[in-house]
Parts: C-alpha cells; structure tokens; sequence
C-alpha cells in the first residue's frame, strides 16, 4: 500500500535535515585532522560507509526475500562508493555552497539517463531546465574560481559534479533493486555494505590509513554515518520506491540551503555574490526540468 502524501513528505523533510549535516561533518573533520589529502578524504568515505554497515549488522540474521533485487543493490552500492570518493574529496577544494549545489543536480542525470536507458523523450521544459542549470554551474565555477572558494575551485566542482552522476544512477538502480523484492532495509543492508567492501582499500592505495588521528574525527565519522547516512540516505532510498527519483531529487535540492546555512552559522564561510547566483541560476534550472519530466 502507498503511503500518504503525507507520511511521504514527513520523510523527505527528516531527510533533508540529516544530509544537510554531512558537508559540514566533513568540513569539522578536515579541520579536525588537518589533512586536506586524497587518502583522509577516502578515510571518511570508507568510515562512514563501514560504520552504517556495521549498525545494519542485526538484519543479516534473516534472508533475501527475493534475490532478483541482489545485482541491483551492489551495483547501487558501488555507484554510491564512487559517489562518496568523488563528493567528500570536493570539499577539499571548493566551498560548501558550490559542492552542494553541484552535487545536487541529480534531476538532470536522472533525466538523461531515463532517455537514454528507458527510451524517455525529455519535454521541452526539461531540456530548457537542463540548459539552464548548466549555465547555473558554469556561473559558480567561475565565481569561485574568482573568489577563491577553496585550495582548487575549479577541480572541486568538477568532482562534486561527478558526483551528482554517481548518485543518480545509485538513485534508479535503488529503486530497481526494491522493485524486484527488496525491502529497504534489505536494500541498505546490501548496498551500503557493498560501498564499503569497496571504500575500505582505497586509503591505503593512496598512502594513508585509518590510524593516527584525533578522537574526535572518528567521532564526526560516526555522525555522518547516522546522520546523513543512516537517517538521510535511508529516507530518500525509501521515498523512491513510492515516488518516482526525479521528485525525490527535487527535495535533495534543498541541501544546499541547510548547508550553506549551516556553514555560514559554524564557519562564517560566506559565498561571494557569483556563487549565489549561479547556485540560484543552477537551482531554478533544476527545479524546471523536475516540471518538465513530470510532465
């Protein structure tokens, strides 16, 4: 049975509020540990997915209900592993603003690869929206290019919008594992274990390690774990098996405003005036290619 509007929209908001927190948990551990490398952002990656793994543990004791769902699920999970990889190593290099704003695109993607996976034609207001929302992010990589929104502006969005990527095609192949079987929490279970099988390696081919860094960075490891993770991921994995992704990605775009609000609360990190515009230019986009595929 479908839940109600209601139900639905309740859990979404639950979810916007837990991934708000996670650029700001990555940005308190940066700073924490005084490591901006490729290795700690891997770190964080990796921890993060290990420990919501390792809280999903109890649910191992029962089987699959319905294996046609596996595939699925692990492959949802390695495009959440690379998703994790390219996002948390973004913030290293631009601001929280431009990273979430980027990454947060998934509507675009989505719609893009309904074309071309599943044959549907995009509507003209979507294609508009697209282009749109790509001038959005061409406008914030230039203002922070400008205004020196981190050690690499212009490598940092890039990231972040391989990320959006990343997390559209973990969106739909999630939605797909549940629609052949799977419960959500025996969709969790699996993808987020997966991503971490995949994450824990990484680190130690870069150089780094788990070892050596203050308590308190594995205590903001644990937060993105529960929060954005646990609490966030879960919500919108949810959400997509009563609605389609694309509107699910429409209420992932207010990310950006609890985290740009949050960092200038906690950091003073204020984006310059380009930035801005080129995130509202970029979220206005989205939101007419989310219309546009509605209808």
């Amino acid at each position: 049975m479908r839940p109600s509007g209601l139900k639905i929209a309740a859990v979404l908001l639950l979810g916007i509020l837990a991934i708000s927190f996670g650029s700001i948990l990555v940005r308190l551990a940066l700073a924490a540990s005084g490591d901006r490398s490729l290795a700690f952002s891997l770190v964080m990656s990796a921890g993060r997915m290990a420990l919501a793994a390792l809280l999903l543990l109890p649910a191992w004791r029962s089987p699959l209900r319905s294996p046609a769902g596996l595939p699925y699920a692990v492959a949802a999970g390695a495009f959440l592993a690379l998703h994790f990889a390219l996002w948390i190593t973004s913030l290293s290099y631009t601001s929280v603003a431009a990273s979430t704003a980027l990454v947060t695109t998934n509507p675009i993607w989505i719609t893009l690869f309904a074309r071309l996976f599943f044959r549907e034609t995009p509507s003209g207001l979507t294609l508009l929206g697209i282009g749109v929302a790509l001038l959005g992010g061409l406008l914030i990589g230039l203002g922070d290019a400008q205004g020196g929104g981190g050690a690499n502006p212009l490598l940092g969005d890039f990231l972040a919008l391989l990320g959006a990527v990343a997390a559209s095609l973990y969106l739909l192949l999630g939605r797909e594992a549940q629609r052949r079987g799977l419960s959500i929490l025996e969709y969790i279970r699996v993808a987020y274990s997966a991503a971490a099988l995949l994450l824990l390696p990484l680190p130690y081919l870069f150089g780094g390690g788990y070892g050596g860094y203050p308590p308190v960075v594995y205590g903001y490891i644990l937060l993105m774990a529960l929060l954005p993770q646990l609490v966030g991921h879960t919500s919108f994995n949810w959400a997509t098996r009563h609605i389609p992704p694309v509107l699910v990605s429409l209420a992932i775009l207010f990310e950006p405003v609890g985290a740009s609000l949050l960092a200038f609360l906690l950091f003073g990190e204020l984006p310059g005036i380009p930035v801005l515009l080129g995130a509202l230019v970029l979220l206005i986009g989205v939101g007419m290619a989310v219309v546009g595929g509605r209808r």
